[in-house]
């Protein structure tokens, strides 16, 4: 007689007490701000977490992170709570500007040095990271040194940047065909980046919150839909900080729906090409 397979364990809920509990957790932990209209968004994230740990709900994970021994576990939640999805070249004109105005702009200026860095904060994956080093090799001057420096909180999703291995699906994504030949190799049914864009790149674990002072100087940051999960006390704290790591005449690019508006009285909005970028003054 064949078996009845045992049904799937339904998505558990969580009570208001712990939900209050967890945001409080990830606040303090990450600085990203979880309002009561987001039930279903923790639920979706840690579900799984709960079934990777074998636990009966939201609720027993919490009391599980309550105890003693629930710091690594604590950190997991706040993992899963801030990896978001990304694509190479994702909203495309702020690498036009680097191409048409940034990248040009820096050899003039940077012609003694012949070094330029970058900071990719919040990196997730590495499709910006390696987005911007294949734009590099396209455009970089015979010995020119390009660094970049791409930082997350997630110790998985800066593993997973660091093997630079991406799925069909994912280099399908943003990634014009002509970089996919050029800087990938096959391996199986997943497309790896070739080591002469790896080599561009360190890998780091770092938190926003944290302080900034052992980073850069850079002339370029790109800290691109980060601000938004932030309150506005927190954005102001992490452009600050952002601002005292970037040279003078230094960019930031931030996401399209993110300002420094109200946070930053010293940055200043510039036009740069397609897009629009934050100057440290000169």
């Amino acid at each position: 007689m064949p078996l009845t397979p045992t049904p799937a364990r339904p998505a558990q809920k969580i009570s208001a007490e712990n939900f209050r509990f967890l945001c409080d957790a990830i606040y303090k932990d990450s600085g990203i701000v979880i309002d009561e209209s987001k039930h279903y968004l923790v639920e979706a994230r840690l579900n799984p977490l709960v079934r990777t740990e074998g636990l009966d709900g939201l609720d027993s994970l919490c009391n599980l992170i309550r105890a003693v021994s629930g710091a690594k576990l604590r950190g997991r939640v706040v993992e899963a709570m801030t990896t978001n999805e990304t694509l190479f070249f994702r909203d495309v004109k702020p690498f036009d500007s680097l191409r048409e105005v940034v990248f040009p702009e820096l050899f003039v200026r940077k012609k003694l040095e012949r070094r330029i860095r970058v900071w990719c904060a919040a990196c997730s994956s590495g499709q910006e990271p390696y987005s911007i080093g294949m734009l590099w090799r396209e455009l970089a001057l015979p010995g020119w040194d390009l660094q970049i420096l791409a930082t997350d909180l997630s110790d998985d999703i800066l593993a997973k940047a660091r093997a630079g291995s991406f799925l069909q699906l994912e280099v399908n994504r943003g990634l014009p065909a002509k970089y996919l030949v050029k800087y990938f190799e096959r391996d199986g049914s997943n497309w790896v980046i070739k080591p002469e864009i790896k080599q561009l790149i360190r890998w780091e674990k770092f938190n926003l919150l944290d302080s900034m002072s052992r980073l850069g100087p850079f002339d370029l940051v790109f800290c691109r839909n980060v601000l938004i999960y932030f309150d506005q006390q927190t954005k102001a704290r992490i452009l600050a900080g952002i601002r005292g790591r970037m040279n003078r005449g230094a960019y930031l690019f931030l996401g399209a729906s993110e300002t420094t508006l109200n946070l930053d009285e010293t940055l200043r909005r510039t036009v740069v090409g397609p897009s629009v970028a934050y100057q440290n003054p000169e």
